[in-house]
């Protein structure tokens, strides 16, 4: 099968488009068939090796231990390993795996989900990680109906879903943080109010809100806490500095030590997407509370060029991978505003 791979750390010029073997199940595990993938600042992370406490977590210390990038996955059941009966062969699933860049990849059983009816396979596969990040984020700031929410980073792939979340989970007002080109988009997506921040601080403390999620952000604390209500919730989600031991976690780590020292509950998120997550976001999906957000989708080959766009900042929503036909032409811009969308 053809495959995206790497054997050292580095930047997308060390990912390889080549001829591997095709993977085997094991127990509980499936075979997949896969038809797109989906594109998130973790496949950097673990592209680069960066922040360094990646390798240390068992990821590889000199090399990466998993030679296949890609995580979120969408495609069909080709067959089932000893054990499976939740699935079977020509089961059109979505979910995480280990090694999604490639024509098939093995995934544990409890790791899919069917897939949403009204998604298309590459709609499907950028939902996993990202919406389920977002999910864990609103859970975790303990959201209740008619509280104000703040998303900072509401145009990119976990923001665009924590705004559509908040709506669809009650909030009572959702402003949404984003750079002047994401406006619109943000807008249509839900938010109630939309700030750029190139014009605007949304950390002034003129509006104070319940429940803040910076995500992938690297704002200070202090600036961060200015924004909540007497009583709020801060919860970061990930985070992008230059920390090599670290990266951004330095401010979770940070919040968890002032917390019991203020009126305010602070909070980091170390989120996993979970089969019972997978469930929900597919009946919401399913009810058109929820809908993803494709920027565009590349072929195979053009996973390095993806990632340098990711990087770049520019993209509204998430990339999807399309692996099915890997020698396509590059498809335009899918990031319709919600309202416009079937």
């Amino acid at each position: 099968m053809r495959a995206i791979v790497q054997d050292a750390y580095g930047p997308p010029e060390v990912l390889r488009l080549t001829e591997i073997e095709r993977p085997v199940p094991g127990r509980g595990e499936v075979l997949l068939r896969v038809h797109a993938a989906g594109l998130d600042q973790g496949v950097w992370h673990l592209m680069t090796g960066t922040p360094y406490a990646l390798r240390a977590a068992g990821f590889g210390l000199r090399a990466p231990k998993q030679r296949v990038r890609g995580m979120d996955v969408a495609g069909r059941v080709e067959s089932v390993g000893p054990g499976v009966t939740r699935w079977r062969p020509g089961d059109e699933v979505y979910g995480t795996c280990a090694g999604s860049f490639a024509e098939f990849a093995c995934a544990k059983e409890d790791g899919l989900a069917p897939r949403p009816a009204r998604l298309t396979p590459e709609e499907a596969a950028v939902v996993p990680i990202s919406a389920c990040t977002a999910l864990q984020a609103l859970r975790a700031g303990r959201l209740t109906p008619g509280q104000r929410v703040l998303v900072i980073g509401a145009g990119g792939g976990v923001g665009t879903y924590a705004v559509q979340l908040a709506k669809a989970l009650g909030a009572g007002h959702v402003t949404g943080v984003c750079s002047t080109p994401k406006t619109e988009l943000v807008r249509s997506l839900g938010a109630d109010e939309v700030v750029d921040y190139t014009s605007e601080d949304p950390t002034d403390g003129v509006h104070p809100y319940d429940l803040v999620l910076d995500i992938g952000g690297n704002r200070p604390l202090r600036r961060l806490r200015r924004a909540l209500a007497p009583r709020g919730t801060l919860i970061i989600v990930g985070g992008e500095t230059d920390g090599r031991w670290i990266g951004g976690h330095d401010r979770q780590l940070r919040a968890l030590l002032l917390s019991p020292f203020t009126r305010h509950r602070l909070r980091g998120l170390a989120a996993a997407p979970r089969p019972g997550d997978l469930r929900t976001l597919g009946e919401l999906i399913g009810s058109g509370a929820l809908t993803p957000v494709v920027d565009r989708a590349y072929p195979l080959a053009e996973v390095p060029d993806a990632i340098r766009r990711l990087r770049e900042g520019r993209v509204r929503g998430k990339i999807a991978i399309r692996v099915q036909d890997v020698s396509g032409p590059l498809p335009g811009v899918r990031a319709a505003p919600v309202a416009d969308r079937p």
